[in-house]
């Protein structure tokens, strides 16, 4: 059923948008109220508006910190039009129905992130504003309410073809939104005076994706995507999509600092193929050399721009989504001829301060992962040489973006084999060295990173008759002696981080 609007409540900081929608309710006849900035743009639209305080007959007072908050204001927003009572009480005391309230929120986390001035951030803690959206969200069956300016164009189509009506329907789906608003901007004000940066993803943006990990399951993506990435072609990113890239990210983001062009392939948030080398084309092939079978259906990243002869090469495979800083524009060209292919311009790292998991009937949080090694501990029985060392900190990284149980088998920043996973250390070894065997490469000086420390001296056992001589773990095991006492005698070097990088 639609409920016809007759008066309408406006009070907003940011004016943009909000002309077509004044101008639709001056059409409709909708009596206009409001404040401030807002009646005085109105009012230069040569719109007619009523002031609150002629309604409230009370001016505004503190410096604004008190204008709408009145029995007469919100009286009109919260009366129940079916409620005899209400509807008797209002004729009592003159209150006139407010049937639609366009009210958003002082900008304070843009004050907190632009200034340090504790008196300026305290007067843009919003009160009536709130208070406005939250009373018209909880009258929903007969007040619409519109918390943000994104919705300023919705609003305009359902007032321009309804004839300034709207659905039960759509102002509880506004009043949603609203409630979304006000929860965000409460968890920002709370943060900001227990001086902790907690942000929770249920603050931002709500995106609907096509399905979950399977067409049955439903899902939604809160963020803003266009921070990150600028898409320059392709379908939108599905939820299976959105995890590989954020694997994809995390993994490159390791290498922010590196002087070579790394280049990476993700399969199911598992690393299948990486390397760092001079020039995009030589990182790229030397990536997909290290397992081409699994690297098909992929997600693509690299630190570098791809150029034309990179181009080239990826478009003979099939890959889901590209994540590169930049594109040569013939490059670009090569790759946008696969109509449904991703591809994400990378404008920014996402680091996320927190990470999230859904458990029982809880939610586990925990800081992110930094870091890749705490000491560098030789333990072996000779120091790594330089070119080892390098390939032991290039494994350690691949190793923490594997899947646990985790093996890394790297030689000349290559990742050559790995097994990930596996409910066994050991299995995890065994599938890695058959992932090199697979595709050829030849083990004799290669290094072995492992996500979490050896508690017996099997896996260097089996490492070394491969050919395998420099070793990475984190410790800690109560038999890592064994270990250490493989290496001593087999005159293998042995590095111990003191730093787990368990990922389940």
């Amino acid at each position: 059923m639609q409920k016809k609007i007759n008066a309408a409540l406006l009070s907003v900081f940011y004016k943009n948008g909000l002309e077509p929608i004044v101008h639709e309710l001056h059409k409709q006849g909708i009596t206009i109220y409001s404040t401030g900035g807002t009646q005085d743009f109105i009012e230069k639209l040569g719109i007619k508006v009523i002031p609150v305080e002629s309604l409230t007959g009370f001016p505004s007072i503190f410096g604004g910190r008190v204008k709408t908050l009145h029995p007469l204001v919100f009286g009109g927003i919260l009366a129940k039009r079916d409620d005899e009572q209400h509807v008797a009480e209002m004729k009592q005391f003159q209150i006139p129905e407010i049937d639609l309230v366009i009210v958003d929120l002082y900008p304070f986390e843009e004050t907190v992130k632009n200034s340090t001035d504790e008196k300026a951030i305290i007067e843009k803690i919003d009160v009536g504003g709130p208070s406005m959206i939250r009373a018209a969200a909880k009258n929903f069956n007969d007040c619409t309410v519109v918390a943000s300016k994104n919705d300023y164009p919705l609003l305009l189509e359902i007032l321009s073809t309804q004839n300034g009506a709207t659905t039960l329907l759509q102002r509880k789906q506004f009043a949603i939104k609203a409630f979304d608003v006000c929860t965000a901007y409460d968890n920002a004000i709370s943060a900001y005076f227990n001086s902790i940066a907690i942000e929770t993803p249920f603050n931002k943006e709500k995106k609907s994706l096509r399905y979950g990990e399977n067409p049955h399951q439903k899902a939604v993506f809160y963020g803003n995507l266009n921070e990150p990435f600028k898409q320059l072609h392709g379908k939108e990113l599905s939820y299976n999509n959105l995890a590989d890239v954020d694997a994809a990210c995390n993994l490159i983001a390791e290498f922010k600092d590196s002087k070579e062009i790394v280049f990476a392939i993700i399969k199911h948030s598992n690393v299948c193929g990486i390397a760092s080398r001079e020039t995009i084309k030589a990182s790229w092939d030397a990536a997909l050399a290290g397992d081409p079978e699994s690297a098909f259906g992929g997600v693509l990243v690299t630190n570098g721009k791809i150029d034309t002869a990179t181009a080239t090469a990826i478009n003979e495979i099939f890959f889901e989504v590209i994540i590169a800083p930049a594109f040569e524009d013939e490059a670009l060209k090569i790759l946008q001829s696969k109509k449904n292919r991703i591809l994400l311009q990378q404008l920014a790292q996402p680091k996320p301060a927190l990470q999230m998991k859904t458990i029982l009937n809880g939610l586990l949080i925990q800081d992110t992962d930094e870091g890749n090694y705490s000491e560098w501990k030789e333990s072996g029985a000779r120091q790594t040489t330089p070119e080892e060392k390098e390939d032991l900190i290039f494994a350690n990284i691949i190793c923490k973006h594997l899947k646990s149980n985790a093996i890394a088998l790297v030689k000349n920043k290559q990742l050559i084999g790995k097994g990930c996973g596996q409910t066994s250390r050991i299995d995890a070894l065994r599938h890695s060295i058959e992932k090199a065997g697979q595709f050829k490469f030849d083990l004799h000086n290669a290094v072995l990173a492992s996500d979490a420390f050896f508690p017996f001296d099997d896996c260097v056992k089996i490492a070394h008759h491969a050919g395998i001589t420099a070793f990475i773990q984190p410790g800690g095991s109560i038999r890592d002696q064994d270990s250490i006492n493989y290496c001593l005698q087999n005159g293998l070097a042995m590095v111990i981080t003191g730093m787990r990088h368990f990922k389940h």
